[in-house]
């Protein structure tokens, strides 16, 4: 049994009484001398023992009372602070490991993107009673065809315009130049000074070729990677999913069934919903890029519809592209009309079709959304970009269930006994 200081003091004082003459009488129990025998003496480690265990308990208790004494605010961010550490410190080693890994992260997502984009397709296939194999197939060379055929279409309807073009920019560069020069307070030596500035900055150097072999060889692994997983996702990925919930054990099967369907169908949502969206931003810039005679509408369009996959910004940079193109080949006013027209799509996508398609299963505000696309955009360059705002909408929602799930658990009243 372990006494506190004070307890041990009073138990000694009261049964150990000193007599004068050098003998100590323990309420009759015991008797020894001065220089008795020792049979009843404690051993002088134990007093040692004591005192150490009395120090050591005196020190946590002083802790805690100098951890009471705070300010609640003080405690409350001190816990919060080194909650956030824990936090920061999880997310950068995320962060390094999908550096790494980026490549395999990269396919990975653009699999999952692919795979919940084309599962109506395979739905679809699979109702014609075809094998799971056989649909999985036809659903990839689906994809593959589109995306070979949409590649041979603008290379076919745009490469007679590149020689026009050529002759076209280096026309509109000029007038460009003569725009700047005489409404700016801009001199013909300041301008070539900055354009060469500008240029030795974009090169950085003279281009690597193992670096590049490097890269080339990565993108090819990354998409036939992709490919591969693709077809056993569409083809297996329901098993896979059951084969999971199956080894979740207790009440925390429902809740991650819950979950993961409801993070599917976010990623379903969005991929398709991104789809539909881009495709109507890239119609109708296309569409007044014709209209404005701007040279290159078709591939504009193009890169108006890859654009739309990265919100806000995507569509943001490829409206200036369309702009810099018209201004470089028709001039000032076409330029002002096109950047008119990108507005305009713009607003109506953002204001109307947006809401409208998107619903409210994947809607993340602006400033998120600007966050994840820079933090994609710097952990994995236009892929990451790409997919992290899929990423982030699928997170938000599967937290979201969790939570909810939980709070439902708690205000549950209790099973009768």
């Amino acid at each position: 049994m372990t006494f506190g200081y004070g307890e041990l003091a009073e138990k000694w004082e009261g049964d150990v009484v000193d007599d004068g003459a050098g003998d100590t009488t323990d309420d009759g129990r015991h008797s020894q001398s001065a220089t008795g025998d020792g049979r009843d003496t404690p051993p002088a480690t134990g007093d040692g023992q004591r005192a150490g265990r009395v120090t050591v308990d005196a020190s946590g208790a002083g802790s805690r009372q100098a951890w009471a004494g705070l300010p609640w605010l003080v405690r409350s961010a001190v816990l919060w602070s080194a909650c956030l550490v824990v936090v920061v410190a999880g997310l950068y080693l995320v962060g390094k490991i999908a550096v790494l890994l980026a490549p395999l992260a990269i396919a990975l997502a653009a699999t999952l993107f692919l795979t919940a984009l084309l599962d109506p397709v395979l739905l679809l296939l699979r109702r014609l009673r075809l094998p799971a194999a056989l649909a999985a197939l036809l659903t990839v060379l689906f994809l593959l065809g589109i995306l070979v055929g949409v590649g041979v279409l603008v290379w076919n309807l745009t490469a007679s315009q590149f020689s026009e073009l050529s002759q076209e920019l280096d026309q509109g560069l000029q007038r460009t130049r003569d725009f700047v020069t005489s409404t700016l307070p801009v001199t013909d030596d300041q301008l070539d000074k900055l354009i060469r500035q500008t240029r030795d900055g974009l090169g950085g150097g003279a281009p690597d070729p193992v670096g590049g072999a490097r890269t080339a060889a990565e993108v090819a692994g990354s998409v036939l990677l992709s490919l591969v997983l693709l077809f056993f996702l569409l083809k297996d990925g329901r098993s896979m999913w059951h084969w999971v919930l199956r080894r979740t054990a207790g009440p925390n099967r429902d809740v991650a069934a819950e979950a993961g369907r409801v993070g599917w169908r976010t990623l379903g949502a969005y991929s398709r919903g991104t789809m539909v969206i881009a495709a109507i931003d890239a119609l109708g810039i296309g569409l007044a890029l014709v209209l404005l005679r701007v040279p290159l509408a078709l591939p504009l369009a193009l890169i108006t519809f890859l654009g739309g996959f990265v919100p806000i910004i995507g569509a943001t940079v490829a409206g200036a592209v369309a702009v810099l193109v018209a201004l470089a080949a028709k001039g000032p006013t076409v330029a002002l009309l096109t950047l008119a027209a990108v507005i305009a799509v713009q607003q109506i996508e953002g204001n109307l079709l947006e809401p409208l398609v998107m619903k409210r299963q994947v809607q993340l505000h602006p400033a998120v959304v600007l966050v994840a696309v820079t933090a994609g955009t710097l952990i994995a360059g236009i892929a990451g970009a790409f997919v992290s705002v899929p990423i982030t909408a699928v997170v938000y929602r599967v937290i979201d269930t969790v939570q909810r799930h939980r709070q439902a658990a708690a205000t549950r009243p209790p099973a009768p006994a």
